[in-house]
């Protein structure tokens, strides 16, 4: 998302949401295992990962936790938004080529501190694969 928006700390209400789609492509899980340096086979290893009980090669974790690190920076709080701490639980795993949809909802702001706090919910089909809970602190009105 090259159009990151703001929405200030004074301009966030409690409900608000935002969806971003991203699509785990081969290409995808093979930068993020070279950026990250993961190189577990279950993810790299078509051979190896058939032998798994995913039957197959799937997105890292690491990799929802990104996109939803994303979808902050390109719109909830948006552009300056600084990531303070995230939980997440996996239900399911991503497999190549699943579209990934992450869901951000505000749930709390603290308006001394500027803490935001996120649900976040990563699903496939409508189905969630992970979700938790995320503390950004948004960035203020300019005086």
């Amino acid at each position: 998302m090259t159009d990151a928006v703001t929405v200030y700390l004074e301009d966030l209400s409690v409900g608000q949401s935002l969806e971003r789609a991203f699509t785990a492509t081969n290409a995808a899980i093979r930068a993020f295992a070279d950026v990250s340096e993961d190189h577990n086979p279950v993810h790299v290893d078509e051979a190896y990962a058939a032998t798994t009980p995913f039957k197959g090669r799937i997105a890292h974790g690491a990799l929802l936790n990104a996109w939803i690190s994303a979808t902050i920076a390109g719109g909830l709080p948006g552009r300056g938004s600084i990531y303070v701490s995230q939980s997440l639980t996996f239900k399911r795993a991503v497999k190549i080529d699943d579209v990934v949809t992450i869901s951000l909802t505000v749930t709390d702001i603290q308006p001394k501190t500027g803490v935001v706090t996120l649900t976040t919910v990563a699903s496939v089909g409508g189905k969630t694969y992970a979700k938790g809970v995320a503390e950004v602190i948004a960035p203020r009105k300019p005086v």
